[in-house]
């Protein structure tokens, strides 16, 4: 171990290695394992293939597991006019339309959380507007 000898506090310098010389990438057991079954893969999945079409589900389930991206639900889109008004009249008819079914309840999730991110950004141009004011008129009195 390298001692920091300017304070002597037994800590490795920033940015120096514990042991530069140390094992290199792809030397460790997992890599030996790989290199060694590396040329049977091809008939490992051929016998896993062979398994599958005769009927283990187990062979079936790794095969397909590995080799296609699992499915995702996708919703349609749905139409919804929102009121010009507030925040909150715009809350309350996603409610009514997931009420009413016309709208998913995760789609309904999705847009109130949107409009409450909506809200957020309004409050902070509210706010920055109001101290950028306040600091008008701050330099107003004093001059």
């Amino acid at each position: 171990m390298h001692v920091d000898t300017a304070t002597n506090s037994g800590r490795w310098k920033p940015g120096e290695s514990g042991n530069p010389a140390g094992r290199k990438p792809g030397t460790g057991h997992v890599a030996a394992l790989r290199a060694a079954i590396a040329e049977y893969v091809p008939q490992i999945i051929d016998k896993l293939v062979e398994s599958a079409l005769a009927g283990d589900v187990a062979s079936a389930r790794l095969l397909l597991e590995r080799a296609i991206p699992p499915l995702k639900a996708v919703e349609e889109a749905a139409a919804l006019t929102l009121p010009d008004g507030s925040l909150t009249e715009a809350g309350c008819e996603v409610m009514r339309a997931v009420g009413s079914e016309n709208l998913s309840p995760t789609q309904g999730v999705a847009l109130l959380s949107s409009l409450a991110s909506l809200g957020k950004l309004k409050e902070t141009d509210e706010l920055t507007r109001r101290i950028e004011a306040l600091e008008q008129g701050l330099l107003r009195v004093r001059e």
